[in-house]
Formats: C-alpha cells, structure tokens, sequence
C-alpha cells in the first residue's frame, strides 16, 4: 500500500464531505432543518443516506475481519444488519414517523406522559451512541495506522473534528447531503477491487487465477455452527447474534432519527424499501475480502484482521494498480467512520441539547440565546464523550464491539417501540421498568466484555452474546409491570394509538380528511 496515495484518497474524502456539509449550511437555518431537514427527505436520498450511515467500520472492515478469523457463521453479520430493516419496515417505520416526535426521548414523553420514560431514554440514547461510536473511531485510527504508521488515537482524532465541523454547521440537513455521497462511494470503493480481481483471475494471467482452493481454511472454517474461532455453543451464539441484529436495528437512535425527516408514513416506509435493496447490494462484497484474505493474506488471521480489506489489493496486485485500488478502499473506509460517526453525533446532540443543555442555557442567559447555538455546542460533547473513552477502552473486534451495541438496543427501546406502538395497556411504570431491567443486563454483559469475559463454557457465551436472555427479560418485565399497574395506563393512550396508526391524509384532530 502507497501511504502517498492512500493519504491523498483520503484527503479527497475529508474535503468532499466538508465542501458538501458547507453547501449543506447554506440551507440550513431554522432548528428544524438542524433535527429533521425540516422533514422534507425524499425516500430516494433518504434512503442512501440511511445507508451511508449504517454501513459503518464494522460493516466496511469488521464483517470481512470476522469471517476470516471465525468463518462460515459469521455471515449472519451481513443478513442481521440487513434484516434488521425488514423489522423495522413491517413494525415500527410508518407509525414512529406519524408520532411527530424529533427525537426517541420526544416519542417516549409523548406515548407514555412521563418525564421519568423520557430521561431514561434519553442516558440510553447517549450510552449507545457512545458504544457504537467506539468502533467508528478504532476504525479510523486502524486505517490511519495502517496507511501511515500514525498512532491510532491520530486518525480518531481527525473524524471526530471532521464530524464536529459537519455536525455543528448544518445539522441533520447537512449530514443528509454527506451521507448519500459517502454510501455510493463506500459502495464503489468495496465493489471495485473485487471487480478489478474476478477479471484478473478470469483473464488466468495473474496469480489469483491458480485460487483452486482456500489455503488453509480447513473444514471446520466453512462450516455453519463450528467452533471456529475458539466459540462456545454456536448455536446458542448464533441465534443470540441475530435476535440482536435483527431488533437492535430499530433501537438505533442515529437510525430512529431518520425516520423523522420522511415527509409522512407513506415515504418511511418506501425509504425503507430501498435501504433494504441498498444494503444488499452492499453485504456482497466484505465476505468475499474474507475468503480471498485466507489465501492471500493468511498471516492477518492471527492478528489484524480487520485490516484485511485494507491489504488485500496490495497483496494480489504489488505495484501501481494495487496501491490504487487500496487508496480507494481506504478513502471508503474513512467515508464509513465519518458518516455513521456523523449520523450517530446528530442524534446524541439532539438529546443532550434537548434534556440537558437547553433549559441551562435558558436559565443562564435570560432567554437570550440561539437553540441553534446549543445544538452546536451538544454536538462537541456528543463526539467529546466517546474519544475519552477511547482512548481508555480495549480492543474489541470491530463488529463485536457493534454487536454489542445492538444487544442493547434490542433490550431496551425494540420492547419500547413494540409495545408502545402496539399495545394499549403498556403502562408507564412497565415501560420504566422494562428499559431499566433490560438496559442493566444487556449494559453489564457489555462491561464483562471489555473488561474481561469468562473464559469458557456458557458464563462465556450468555456474556459475548447477551440479547437472547436480555432482550426476552425486558419484555416479560414489561408485560408483567403493566398488567400489575393499569392505573398507570397513560390517560392519552387512545389518542396516541390513533395518531400512531391513522394515515396522514385523516385529520386525526377532526376525524376528517386534512386538507
């Protein structure tokens, strides 16, 4: 890998995305623009800007890390993080964008009339984002490292002021313009090498066309539900995996907010459509790396293997063409961490703002303030936070980092968005009850694993892959509080279900056609 190159690719990204974030400025002004672009997103751009933001580090290198080291099993990454969608279309898309709402603390208030709900949601917001932005940075200063020999904590440095700069002049409106370009440039930056390979082993003049076999690989790395990679219970491990996946995509807050910027249910719905053919697209290329990387890049398997889509251009074509095509796979990598770091900073800033900063500064200063200038200043501690913790954290893998992120979310507001969209007799203090219960368990295996999990047996599985036990506990604690409080059934429940689940095109407040 040219480091000449792969710093120019680079740079090319960094001044694309703040020229575009600029353009971006000049449109925004109001604090609904900074929130949700003033709500006004067609599904087409809102849709690859939902795809630039969730494809992050764990999608761009870690998914293709985690098959080389683990195997056949692990990609079910690929199809959790896409199926996750498909949940999130049949349950939550249409009726989260009907409740009006900016912000996921904002729907909570809202559905259960409780400032309680509201604040709790409001740290699980932050306490996510923070764990989802850990691997965004790890990712940046991994490529920063890998191209450059810098210390990592460089290359983490260099996207949280890039997102600070993005975030802070435009808001959501911004990042919106930014996200859209980088998913079609991750795209080619992936697909590209992989295209440039398959010809040349087509053409049969170059090495990669003696790949008779995966050097190495062995029976065990190809075949579902093995102990490859040193995993306890696979099956166990599997299922929890996608149970995680698959309803931790809904209780992403930088996803939830999305949804908020589609003119009406109509438009959620098919924005989530096409995210849904976007990120299919997209997940057919990291596990290819893999498979290539345990040939030609069988040493990384040890150590560094989520670094594999970085090098393998280099190792199969050494020269000029090589150094070219990992300067592009480098300049998708950055546009990975910088638009999920964006789209995660928006959505931590628009709470922090809301629940924490805006009554102070209200307070401090008579009145005599601009919201805009708070949502600025939230979005410099949105980032502050999880740099701090970066540099003091270990090193998960990319994708487990994520994954655990997921559990979370899967533990706390897929039971919260679920039922209270769903379910009229979810009482406030079950819905307290049940973020609570969940939040801690999923919380506290995720602890376990940074600080040092068990090193075998089922401790060791039920810790790594939390959601199958945390995710079912928030729910039966919900259930069961509510059932045992229905005088704690908020009063506004009808009317909020009516809102949640009637078209836009009825007047909710007259019954009647709007206008």
């Amino acid at each position: 890998m040219n480091p000449a190159m792969s710093l120019t690719a680079i740079g090319l990204v960094i001044a694309a995305t703040i020229g575009i974030g600029l353009f971006g400025l000049r449109i925004s002004r109001t604090t609904s623009d900074f929130y949700v672009a003033s709500r006004a997103v067609t599904p087409r751009w809102n849709a690859s800007a939902i795809s630039g933001e969730y494809l992050s580090a764990a999608s761009f290198l870690g998914v293709a890390g985690l098959v080389l080291v683990n195997g056949a099993d692990m990609l079910w990454f690929s199809v959790g993080y896409t199926v996750g969608y498909l949940m999130l279309l049949v349950l939550i898309a249409a009726p989260l964008r009907r409740s009006g709402a900016y912000t996921l603390p904002d729907f909570a208030e809202t559905r259960f009339e409780s400032a309680v709900v509201r604040r709790i949601c409001s740290c699980l917001v932050v306490g996510i984002g923070t764990l989802y932005l850990l691997p965004q940075l790890r990712g940046a200063g991994l490529t920063v490292h890998t191209v450059t020999g810098a210390p990592p904590a460089v290359g983490a440095a260099l996207v949280a002021l890039i997102v600070v700069i993005n975030v802070a002049a435009g808001g959501m409106r911004s990042i919106t313009f930014v996200q859209a370009f980088q998913y079609w440039l991750k795209l080619t930056a992936l697909a590209a090498p992989i295209f440039v390979i398959f010809i040349a082993w087509r053409s049969g003049d170059h090495p990669v066309g003696v790949l008779h076999s995966l050097q190495g690989a062995g029976a065990e790395w190809a075949e579902p539900l093995s102990r490859a990679g040193g995993r306890d219970h696979p099956l166990y491990a599997t299922y929890s995996l996608l149970l995680a996946l698959c309803f931790g995509t809904m209780g992403l807050p930088h996803v939830l907010v999305r949804f908020y910027t589609n003119p009406d249910g109509r438009a959620a719905r098919r924005t989530t459509v096409v995210v849904l053919a976007l990120l299919g697209a997209f997940y057919l290329f990291p596990p290819l790396y893999a498979i290539l990387g345990r040939t030609f890049a069988p040493d990384l398997i040890g150590s560094g293997a989520d670094t594999v889509v970085l090098e393998l251009p280099g190792r199969i074509f050494p020269g000029t063409a090589g150094d070219l095509l990992g300067a592009l796979v480098a300049a998708g990598a950055f546009a990975a961490f910088l638009s999920t770091s964006s789209g995660l900073t928006v959505a931590i800033a628009g709470v922090i703002d809301q629940d924490l900063l805006r009554n102070r500064l209200h307070r401090l200063t008579g009145g005599d303030y601009l919201a805009v200038n708070s949502f600025r200043i939230a979005a410099l501690l949105a980032i502050a936070l999880p740099y701090v913790a970066f540099n003091i954290t270990g090193a998960l893998s990319l994708a487990d980092t994520v994954g655990l992120a997921f559990a979370v979310a899967a533990s706390t507001f897929c039971p919260l968005l679920v039922l209270g969209i769903w379910w009229r007799k979810m009482s406030t203090v079950g819905a307290a009850a049940g973020l609570i219960v969940g939040g801690v368990a999923a919380i506290t295996a995720v602890l376990f694993n940074v600080l040092g999990p068990p090193h075998a047996g089922w401790p060791k599985a039920l810790i790594a892959q939390p959601a199958a036990w945390t995710m079912p506990l928030a729910f039966i604690t919900v259930i069961t509080i509510s059932k045992l409080t229905p005088q704690k059934i908020p009063r506004g429940t009808p009317r909020s279900m009516v809102r949640l689940h009637t078209p836009e095109a009825v007047d909710v407040d007259r019954g009647l056609p709007s206008p």
